[in-house]
């Protein structure tokens, strides 16, 4: 299995687990063990559901959801392929993978709640991304979504050649270049 496939499934496995439900068109996968399963939106038991779990299981079910409805359509898309592909894998398969995921670090899991683009990039996008001060977020998320496969690979390798005491002016350096002249500066940043 391509790394691409298999990035793709262990996205779909959080997601698909939490939040997609209520817009995901496939049967979705058991629930991890230890996790609380989630009712189908069609049975009208979500809420009742929703209402049981306990105060951390609601905060994370609330954050998986903001994050789906984060992604554009374009990403959900692919993750709705992707939970489609897991279905169809037998039983013991998809075990595996669950567990393959959950033996992952957090910081690399909660990585893929920014889709498959960003999160097959996030283990080596953290150091400049990983703790964004909330005022930056959106704008962070935004520039970074705007970004080409090749731009992220250039910014893999700035965020990766960036020391520690540095990456907050490299960050703000990087939000503030104009989209026009995006390539030069990860070009030049780059060493390219």
């Amino acid at each position: 299995m391509n790394k691409t496939v298999f990035a793709s499934l262990l996205l779909a496995l959080p997601l698909s687990l939490s939040a997609a439900p209520q817009t995901l068109n496939v049967p979705l996968p058991p629930p991890v063990p230890g996790s609380s399963p989630v009712a189908p939106a069609t049975t009208g038991t979500a809420p009742a559901a929703f209402a049981q779990l306990d105060a951390q299981q609601q905060r994370q079910r609330r954050a998986d959801y903001a994050a789906w409805r984060a992604l554009p359509e374009g990403e959900r898309e692919r993750i709705r392929q992707a939970a489609a592909r897991f279905n169809a894998l037998p039983a013991d398969q998809q075990q595996r993978l669950r567990q393959q995921f959950q033996a992952q670090d957090q910081a690399f899991r909660e990585g893929w709640r920014l889709g498959p683009q960003l999160g097959l990039e996030f283990p080596k996008l953290h150091g400049l991304f990983g703790f964004v001060p909330p005022e930056q977020r959106e704008a962070a998320l935004a520039v970074l979504r705007q970004l080409s496969p090749a731009q992220l690979a250039q910014l893999t390798l700035v965020a990766q050649r960036t020391p520690p005491q540095e990456r907050d002016k490299v960050r703000g350096a990087f939000l503030a270049v104009p989209p026009a002249e995006r390539d030069t500066w990860l070009k030049r940043q780059a060493g390219q």
